[in-house]
C-alpha cells in the first residue's frame, strides 16, 4: 500500500488535507480525500445548506493561445461542436472534445480571457495527458496549448458562498453563472469563475500553486464552511445530474445518447463542420439507439454502477453508468443508458440487483434543483 500511495502525485493542499483528518484514497493518479472526519453525509448537506470547500486541484488547468480569438476560436470549433467565436470576454461554455466518430474525448470548460487570442480550459483530472496529446496533434502551428501545472483550483459551492467570497473578493459577488474574471483574494492574484459541479451557487478559484493553502484556510476560517471530500462532490453531483467521465460518458458515446446537445452551438449545427457532426446531426433528427435517463429505484436500495436494466419483463435493455443514496432527496438515485423507446418520464423498468428484478422509473433530472445565479 506504501508503495502505490508513494506513485500517487499529491495537489499543494495534500498536507492540509492531512491535517484536517481526511481519509486519502487514490483517485485519477492522486492521493486525494474522499472524506473528512464530518463523513460523506454531513458533507453533501453542509454544502446544500450552507458551503464547503473541495480541493480540485488534480484537473487539468490550461491554456489555448494564438495571435487573436478567431484563431485560437476556429482551432477549439476544429475538435469541439461549440461556437466559440461568438464567446464574449469573460464568459465561459461547456463544450466536449469530440473523435471523428463522435464519440466523447473529454469534457471541458472554456473561458475567454480579456487578453486577446487566449482561451482558458479546464479538463478532467484522468484525462489531462490524453487531452494534451489529442488538442496538440489537431492544432494549427500557429496555436499553443499551454499547461498551467503550476496553479491550483479550488471550490467554494452553496447558498453561502457568495457571501462568504465578498468578505475576501468584493468583486466575486458581481459575477453570474458562467462568467469569470481576474481579481484578488485578500490581496492574493487569481481568477474565479462563478461554476461549479453540485448544481449549487457556487465559485471555482484558480491561485498558484504557493497561494493555495493561504486560499483554503482563509476560507475554512469562515463560520459557514466546511471541507469537502471526493464521496460528497460524487453524490452531489449525482444529484445535480452531472457526467462524471469514465462513467458516464466516454469515447463510445456521443452527445445526443449522452444528452448533452446543448454543447453543440447552433451556429455549428447549422454548419456540421465539428468531428462526427454527420453521424450526430442525423441522431438529432432521427433519434439515437440509447439515451442517458435519470432512473429512481423503488424501495430503498442503491443500483450502483453496471446494474443491468430491463424492461421489467427481464430483457435487459441498458445499464446504470452512476448510482447511489441522494441524502438531499432522501433516496436512491441513478443514471444510465437504456434504449430510446424506454427513455420517457416515468416509465417502468426493472433493476438487476443481486440476481432479483427490482422495479425503478425513469425520473426527471436533476434530482435536487440547480440553483446557480443566473443574472
Amino acid at each position: 500500500m506504501d508503495a502505490i500511495a508513494h506513485d500517487l502525485r499529491k495537489t499543494p493542499l495534500h498536507a492540509l488535507h492531512v491535517e484536517l483528518g481526511g481519509k486519502m484514497v487514490a483517485f485519477a493518479g492522486y492521493d486525494m480525500p474522499v472524506n473528512y472526519p464530518a463523513g460523506i453525509l454531513k458533507e453533501h448537506l453542509h454544502t446544500r445548506a450552507s458551503a464547503g470547500l473541495f480541493d480540485v486541484s488534480h484537473m487539468g488547468q490550461r491554456t489555448l493561445t494564438g495571435p487573436d480569438h478567431a484563431t485560437v476560436a476556429r482551432s477549439l470549433e476544429a475538435i469541439t461542436p461549440g461556437d466559440f467565436q461568438s464567446l464574449g470576454t469573460g464568459r465561459m461554455r461547456y463544450s466536449l472534445l469530440l473523435k471523428s466518430d463522435g464519440g466523447i474525448v473529454d469534457d471541458l470548460m472554456v473561458t475567454r480571457w480579456p487578453e486577446d487570442g487566449k482561451l482558458g480550459l479546464v479538463v478532467n483530472a484522468s484525462r489531462k495527458e490524453i487531452d494534451d496529446d489529442f488538442i496538440r496533434a489537431r492544432l494549427p502551428s500557429n496555436v499553443k496549448l499551454v499547461a498551467a501545472d503550476d496553479r491550483a483550483l479550488l471550490a467554494l459551492q452553496g447558498p453561502a458562498a457568495e457571501a462568504v467570497m465578498a468578505r475576501h473578493c468584493p468583486k466575486a459577488a458581481s459575477l453570474s453563472f458562467m462568467t469569470a474574471t481576474a481579481a484578488e483574494f485578500d490581496g492574493m492574484p487569481c481568477t474565479i469563475s462563478r461554476s461549479g459541479y453540485t448544481g449549487e451557487d457556487g465559485f471555482e478559484i484558480s491561485m498558484r500553486a504557493g497561494h493555495a493553502e493561504a486560499f483554503a484556510r482563509a476560507l475554512l476560517a469562515e463560520p459557514e464552511v466546511l471541507p469537502i471530500g471526493l464521496g460528497a462532490r460524487d453524490s452531489l453531483r449525482l444529484e445535480a445530474g452531472l457526467c462524471l467521465y469514465g462513467h458516464d460518458i466516454d469515447e463510445t458515446t456521443n452527445p445526443v445518447e449522452a444528452n448533452l446537445t446543448f454543447a453543440i452551438g447552433k451556429r455549428r449545427k447549422i454548419e456540421k463542420d465539428f468531428p462526427g457532426a454527420g453521424k450526430i446531426i442525423d441522431a438529432l433528427f432521427d433519434g439515437a439507439a440509447k439515451k442517458r435517463v435519470g432512473i429512481r429505484p423503488d424501495g430503498k436500495a442503491p443500483a450502483r454502477e453496471g446494474t443491468q436494466i430491463t424492461d421489467g419483463k427481464t430483457r435487459v435493455i441498458g445499464r446504470i453508468t452512476s448510482g447511489g443514496f441522494g441524502p438531499s432527496v432522501n433516496a436512491p438515485i441513478a443514471m444510465g443508458y437504456v434504449e430510446t423507446e424506454f427513455a420517457g418520464d416515468g416509465t417502468q423498468l426493472g433493476l438487476m440487483v443481486r440476481g432479483q428484478e427490482m422495479p425503478a422509473r425513469v425520473a426527471p433530472m436533476p434530482f435536487a434543483p440547480h440553483r446557480y445565479k443566473r443574472n
